[in-house]
């Protein structure tokens, strides 16, 4: 069972390349740093012997350290989704002080109970060298460009990686007699490669996620200047779900997040997100919710950082008025020409592959759901229809506007009065399939039974996600396919 555990992997794969990679980097370091081989050891000053000494150690350090991060990276990519560059840099200081540490250990270890002022000063030791390693790798990742998130790579890639390495610093990939044969067939797998990243660009998927009660939807178009993600669902959601989610993609920043409505289940993780991500733009309908929540995120986005603020008794250029006020207060500086993140889309825009549909800046309804924002979507000649939790008022305003809701996919959440996707709607689109964002708590976002007695008349496919859990749709060229957690699937 060891053979299946990140841990056991990671051990293995380090060492093995540790021990190929290290004596050939040591002799490359000792090539640079051999001074002339004809004058003797003893002739040479004591400084330079000295710093010769000291820079071999410290070859020695960044050749282990560089071996063990070439080791760790496909694996790292693929249980933690991270990748950094910065990690050599970093072992050079962090491994000395773990090795400090335990011979800390080893020291109180050996001193026991009958050296009982040595065994705490080696149990001191030991704990200042531990909070000095962790110390130094939270400096490091906040180096800006430290570590990156990435998408988890598939065992094909890391079953290459892995042999081409070993191959290469063994000697045997590169050996004359068959120098050839490896230049031909690293050249097809990296013509393989080339192939298969032009493909991807023109895929994009679209992720269904439930979340809590409510939904989002990620779009993971070609290039992450190209992503969407709509919604975001609460903050406990965000966190525990959204959030590493996101990580597992390869997301670093989210670039749009739009937010279709005031319902806290959809919105309430927008602060958790912009802090952990940092969001670009934010965009929402033009209808004004009575949300306090809402407004709260909205002004945020709009309202540029918080400004300079500059105390008496601290350095100041500017001279002290007579009228300033009392020591510790704050006085604002000019504030910063910051645009504002916030964008409003009104029926009609567009914006990237996405047409609003509804509502119009001068809509009024009675609930919040009826106002929620509508987006079509044409990924490719497949077009998805995002509905949100569309209440049955505004069900009928959507469909008194327009003809052309012609879709592929509907996705619909649950509104909090009526049923989504009334039986006049589903006869305008003609979807193919349909996605109910419903989930399993709170009770009041479970899909009724009438709602599926309904539905199951329509003779079109639905999916729930209270029973299949995430739904991916992967769009290609003029074809799309979908899968479910629970391995069902369509096209």
């Amino acid at each position: 069972r060891q053979l299946f555990e990140a841990s056991f992997q990671l051990s293995f794969f380090v060492v093995l390349i540790i021990a190929l990679m290290l004596p050939p980097l040591n002799k490359i370091s000792d090539r640079l740093l051999r001074h002339d081989p004809l004058l003797p050891d003893d002739l040479l000053p004591y400084w330079r012997r000295a710093l010769t000494t000291l820079l071999r150690m410290l070859s020695r350090y960044v050749a282990l350290s560089l071996a063990a991060w070439a080791g760790s990276i496909p694996l790292s990519a693929l249980y933690f989704h991270l990748f950094s560059p910065v990690s050599p840099l970093a072992n050079i200081v962090a491994v000395p002080l773990g090795t400090l540490a335990l011979m800390s250990n080893l020291g109180s270890l050996v001193c026991g109970h009958w050296l009982p002022w040595a065994t705490g000063l080696f149990n001191h030791s030991a704990w200042f060298f531990m909070v000095a390693m962790k110390w130094v790798s939270e400096i490091f990742t906040k180096i800006p460009g430290a570590f990156f998130y990435v998408p988890e790579p598939s065992w094909l890639t890391i079953g290459i990686y892995y042999a081409i390495l070993v191959g290469a610093w063994t000697g045997w990939l590169f050996a004359p007699a068959r120098r050839l044969w490896s230049t031909a067939i690293l050249i097809l797998i990296a013509a393989f490669y080339f192939w298969r990243w032009e493909q991807s660009r023109a895929e994009i998927q679209l992720t269904v996620l439930p979340l809590n009660g409510g939904h989002a939807v990620f779009v993971d178009a070609a290039g992450r200047k190209n992503d969407w993600l709509v919604n975001c669902g609460n903050e406990s959601a965000a966190e525990f779900t959204l959030k590493p989610f996101l990580r597992a993609q390869g997301v670093n920043k989210i670039r749009r997040l739009v937010l279709t409505g005031s319902d806290l289940q959809n919105i309430g993780g927008t602060d958790s997100l912009n802090e952990h991500f940092g969001i670009g733009e934010l965009i929402t309908g033009p209808v004004q919710f009575r949300s306090g929540a809402y407004h709260k995120i909205v002004t945020e986005f709009e309202n540029p950082p918080a400004s300079k603020f500059s105390w008496w008794g601290e350095a100041s250029d500017e001279p002290s008025p007579n009228n300033s006020p009392a020591r510790g207060d704050a006085r604002p500086t000019d504030k910063p020409d910051v645009p504002s993140r916030h964008k409003i889309l009104n029926r009609g825009d567009r914006a990237g592959c996405w047409q609003v549909l509804h509502p119009g800046a001068g809509d009024n309804f009675a609930r919040s759901d009826d106002a929620a924002l509508v987006l079509l979507g044409n990924f490719n000649g497949t077009r998805v229809l995002l509905l949100s939790d569309l209440g049955r008022a505004g069900q009928s305003a959507l469909l008194a506007r327009t003809n052309e809701l012609r879709a592929d996919i509907v996705i619909a959440g649950l509104p909090d009065g009526g049923e989504p996707l009334c039986d006049a709607l589903l006869d305008a689109v003609q979807p193919k399939v349909i996605v109910i964002a419903d989930s399993e708590f709170p009770a009041t976002r479970r899909a009724s039974r009438e709602l599926k007695d309904r539905l199951a008349q329509k003779k079109i496919p639905v999916i729930y996600t209270r029973d299949s859990g995430a739904v991916t749709i992967l769009v290609k060229r003029n074809s799309w396919q979908l899968r479910t957690m629970d391995a069902r699937k369509g096209e």
